[in-house]
């Protein structure tokens, strides 16, 4: 019985790590989770009036996570509120339209605060709209607040969704148990009791002290529940005290604050003890190998340096080339031209007084002249020697703004590369769970012993894994050497952490500053063997393919190549996920493209590998060019990565 007792157990146990590395599990709970999300946040409220903090999370995000916030959103402010909820149906809708217009969109990275303005605006117009034709009765300090709290909750959110950053998780995690306040399935089981218990028992003094705050703010006991929190906080930090009795705590110093405040309320005990018994099966805080002291000075030292780098970035663009001196050009030409002229001691004109619009336009035969010269040969060659002389100087000035925008963009990539290490110590956050392994098999044929085409693959930081393939111009030593010098480059930043982006303009800037314009194209591949998800930088390479379900989908365009200039062109990025087992195809120009996949779109099933020889084998290619084909495809890791 034991024997057979053992093996169910081992079942269950493959079958629900199966179930954990399961990428259609991950989707759906994703899925669900958005959904609650919306629902539960539909349930904030300040005054007994309902927020706008799902129509925030709705336009921090895009895609299908703001449709699924949406829905649940939508039906949480029709249960919670009843027809009161109406103007948070309307909100949603507004919301939905906003982002499916704007989601996603380059408008928006470059203006961080227009989409919290477009929450403000809605929240705004839907309340004038509803006091204006329903009749609505809302105080106009609810009306400001809803508006407030609109345009914050979208740059929450989005903060929230691009960096961890203590005082952001913080601020969340009080907008999480305001919202759970009015989640309340039976009496006297109250989520947000739940929530803050377990923040009071595991998370940081400001978190405890925002979710209290949270607590009061929605008006659901009279007990102060701030109080209560920030002491049971604090008894944390008494010497020799045993786990498991300061979980206890919150339910015993709320006792203690009511009996102080003479106010008998006994709804919230059960949820701070139910959530004191939760917090002693969580993890507590990350522990650090080195002192808060050590810690904080570094981050100091980081910000500082960041701070340096980026006043230094103003600086150089507080510089301003000195005006070109076009009259002393032109005095210049007259002087040589008149100069050696036999007629001058005749000559009644003032070729000094010329104007300078004679260097921007062409001369012709004379005929343009302000002046009736009777050797108008000597002073066109002279001015067209200025003109000449112009366009050097312009040409040297451009040149030189090239150099001095490519060190403006040094100094700008690594003041924001410091300022993220400085928030990573911050942080100190475990490090993401690896739930896939890359696979990744490369084939190359070269009619030369040195090969153009180079591509690296390797592991980044933070669960995130890099092929970057490199194709030189031509075939050659060359070739090889441009190759090899762009794959090394980039990959010790990625190595280092360096953000793709920043390493790609400054392989930019280089080729730019070389004069190697065109030398060299990128295709780099990041992929993120936590969630599966991938994105595929391409500066100039040839398009790449994923196959999935057996259709091969083409990813990106013809480019122009790095180097052509410091300030116009970059990489374009594609999003693409991994998850499903889809194969990625990346192509140097000379493997032939979607001819060379033609064949072998029905064998996308195959190992890498040998899917990898038959690509390049049905490319045939002719030797004018180098060929290669890199195939990438993620599997499940081991429970235990």
């Amino acid at each position: 019985m034991m024997v057979s007792i053992g093996i169910y157990v081992r079942r269950w146990q493959r079958f629900l790590r199966r179930w954990m590395v399961d990428p259609r599990v991950h989707t759906i709970l994703q899925a669900v989770g958005w959904v609650v999300a919306g629902w539960v946040l539909s349930a904030a409220s300040l005054s007994n009036r309902p927020q706008p903090l799902a129509l925030g999370a709705l336009c921090a995000l895009s895609g299908w996570p703001a449709v699924l916030i949406a829905m649940g959103s939508m039906a949480g402010y029709l249960m919670f509120w009843g027809t009161a909820g109406a103007q948070g149906v309307v909100w949603i809708m507004a919301g939905v339209l906003a982002a499916t217009v704007l989601g996603g969109r380059e408008l928006l990275r470059q203006s961080p605060l227009l989409m919290p303005a477009i929450a403000a605006t809605i929240v705004a117009a839907v309340g004038v709209a509803f006091q204006m034709l329903l009749g609505d009765t809302t105080p106009i300090v609810i009306y400001l607040l809803r508006i407030a709290m609109a345009g914050l909750a979208t740059r929450l959110f989005v903060l929230a969704s691009e960096r961890r950053d203590p005082v952001v998780d913080w601020v969340a995690c009080g907008i999480g148990v305001l919202a759970l306040a009015q989640v309340m399935p039976i009496p006297y089981l109250g989520f947000g009791y739940i929530a803050a218990a377990i923040l009071a028992c595991t998370g940081a003094f400001p978190a405890a002290a925002l979710a209290g705050l949270a607590l009061d703010l929605a008006r659901i006991t009279p007990v102060p529940m701030t109080a209560v929190l920030c002491l049971a906080w604090l008894v944390r930090l008494i010497p020799g005290g045993r786990k498991k009795w300061m979980l206890l705590m919150p339910g015993a110093v709320y006792l203690v604050v009511m009996g102080l405040c003479g106010v008998w309320d006994m709804m919230p005990l059960p949820g701070l003890a139910i959530g004191g018994a939760v917090a002693y099966f969580l993890p507590g805080q990350a522990d650090v190998s080195h002192r808060r002291g050590e810690t904080g000075v570094a981050q100091v030292r980081l910000e500082m340096a960041a701070s340096v780098l980026s006043q230094t970035r103003v600086l150089l663009q507080s510089v301003a080339d000195p005006p070109i001196d076009e009259a002393a050009l032109i005095q210049r030409a007259a002087e040589r031209a008149c100069g050696g002229c036999p007629c001058r001691k005749n000559c009644r004109e003032k070729p000094e007084n010329l104007p300078t619009s004679l260097l921007h336009k062409p001369l012709g035969n004379g005929a343009d002249l302000p002046l009736s010269c009777r050797k108008s040969g000597r002073m066109l060659q002279e001015l067209r020697r200025s003109q000449e002389q112009l366009r050097a100087i312009r040409a040297d000035r451009d040149r030189r703004k090239e150099y001095r925008t490519a060190v403006e963009q040094q100094y700008q990539f690594l003041s924001e590369y410091l300022q993220d290490l400085s928030d990573a110590i911050a942080r100190r956050s475990n490090p993401p769970q690896q739930w896939y392994q890359p696979e990744v098999a490369v084939v190359s044929a070269s009619r030369e012993r040195a090969n153009g085409d180079r591509c690296l693959w390797f592991a980044g930081v933070e669960c995130r894994y890099y092929i970057l393939l490199c194709d030189g111009m031509g075939t050659g030593p060359e070739a090889a050497r441009e190759g090899q010098i762009a794959g090394n480059m980039l990959r010790k930043l990625l190595s280092a952490g360096y953000p793709p982006e920043y390493a790609l303009r400054s392989l930019n800037s280089l080729c730019a500053l070389q004069g190697s314009a065109g030398a060299v194209t990128v295709d780099l591949a990041e992929l993120r063997l936590d969630t599966g998800k991938a994105t595929l930088y391409k500066w100039g390479a040839a398009p790449s393919y994923v196959f999935s379900r057996g259709e091969p989908i083409k990813i990106g365009t013809a480019t122009p190549p790095p180097g052509l200039s410091v300030t116009e062109g970059r990489e374009t990025v594609e999003k693409l996920s991994l998850r499903r087992g889809e194969t990625l195809v990346l192509l140097s120009d000379g493997a032939g493209g979607e001819d060379a996949l033609r064949l072998c779109w029905e064998r996308a099933g195959e190992p890498v590998g040998e899917l990898a020889a038959k690509i390049l084998e049905g490319c045939q290619p002719d030797g004018s060019d180098d060929a290669t084909v890199a195939v990438v495809r993620l599997s499940h890791a081991p429970v235990s990565a």
